[in-house]
């Protein structure tokens, strides 16, 4: 890595601890459910404006797109980190701290990483560096869940043929996504005729329908050309003890790091409905998310954006990278055959539980990261005497 990338990293890092605890506490607490991510929105363009940013605007997906260096270039690299966590909450999540760590319901998924991003940010809106490409500063919804990624879809659509590179900050130091695992999501609705359970026995059930039906799909026989899973996540149906079961649903989900082995998924779950329709049984399917796996080529380019961000990770955070398949913002890139990945910038655990954690330590260093891989667009870097600070 070049040393004075190093150099302006580490000291800008150095230099913000506090005032990133700081945002941390006050973003960590706005609810950001996926799809309604709007008061974390309006906070982070007000912030950023605060900054300094005269080109950033919420579009209609509620990203946060801060444009930096001409736009008169048609070659975005973006960086991006996503505002929505997995909880519903409307109301402020809890949040709570000791002297090592920061805990609250999605601190580190993604929050962290967002407020790392939003400190690089301000240093290049301090200083105004040269760049050898624009630069697209995202703060993206709909990430998690049933969000299926529509705040990054919807920015590909924006700038469609404009993105020559995607790089997202998620998840924890040291864990580096080069893979997209793709998902087909279902809701699965089972009706019957019902009725009483003494009087009207021997009637179809539909919560009996559906149990045989899950027995049946975790009895598929899976592709095995990449890794593929899959999984009933929430079952709701039935009314009462002594009442034959008329209606019964479930949620499933199908996963591969393959876009072949989904669409074998995808012919076997279909058929396997079609085996457990009965003359008083319906089964209505609707297909609730679809997240694309990676492209069938690797991207060119892919490979020295990978290995640029490994070394940033073991020079200026200290941690062994591990390539892993994950569904993250990258799939939408990824599956297009842009160069892409995602790369974790704090250090935590317990991610998707109300008891999740960062350590407050990990921030400098993952704000270190970010910084080195936004610096490699910088043509000039800034003499020595001028490293400290914004």
């Amino acid at each position: 890595m070049d040393e004075r990338i190093k150099e302006v990293a580490s000291a800008y890092a150095a230099s913000c601890v506090e005032e990133e605890l700081d945002l941390l506490r006050t973003l960590a607490q706005i609810p950001a459910p996926s799809h309604h991510e709007d008061a974390r929105a309006r906070f982070v363009r007000e912030w950023l404006v605060s900054q300094g940013a005269s080109d950033v605007r919420i579009d209609d997906a509620n990203n946060v797109i801060l444009v930096l260096g001409a736009k008169s270039r048609e070659d975005y690299a973006v960086f991006s980190a996503h505002t929505d966590v997995v909880f519903p909450d409307t109301d402020p999540l809890p949040l709570a701290e000791d002297a090592e760590r920061l805990y609250a319901p999605g601190v580190g998924d993604d929050t962290a990483n967002l407020v790392g991003l939003l400190f690089a940010a301000r240093w290049f809106l301090k200083r105004r560096p040269r760049l050898a490409r624009p630069l697209l500063v995202v703060a993206n919804s709909c990430e998690e869940g049933l969000g299926n990624l529509a705040g990054t879809r919807e920015l590909f659509r924006q700038y469609a043929g404009r993105i020559t590179e995607f790089t997202s900050f998620d998840l924890y130091l040291g864990m580096h996504v080069t893979s997209a695992v793709g998902s087909h999501r279902w809701r699965v609705r089972c009706t019957t005729e019902g009725g009483h359970s003494w009087e009207n026995f021997g009637r179809d059930n539909a919560i009996e329908a559906l149990c045989s039906f899950i027995e049946d799909l975790y009895a598929l026989e899976l592709p095995t050309e990449a890794k593929t899973t899959i999984n009933v996540g929430r079952f709701v149906g039935g009314t009462t003890v002594n009442a034959i079961a008329e209606e019964a649903s479930v949620l499933v989900e199908y996963r591969s790091a393959s876009e072949g082995c989904l669409e074998k998924m995808y012919g076997k779950f279909v058929v396997l409905v079609e085996e457990h329709l009965k003359e008083k049984t319906r089964i209505d399917v609707e297909l609730i998310g679809r997240r694309p796996a990676s492209g069938g080529l690797v991207p060119a380019g892919q490979a020295a954006l990978v290995t640029q961000a490994d070394e940033a990770l073991r020079e200026l955070a200290d941690v062994k990278p591990i390539h892993v398949e994950s569904s993250t913002d990258a799939n939408i890139p990824l599956s297009l055959s842009i160069p892409a990945h995602t790369v974790g910038a704090v250090e935590g655990d317990l991610l998707h539980t109300r008891e999740e954690w960062i350590e407050k330590a990990s921030l400098p260093r993952g704000l270190a990261v970010i910084m080195a891989l936004m610096l490699s667009h910088v043509v000039e870097l800034p003499g020595a005497t001028e490293l400290p600070g914004a």
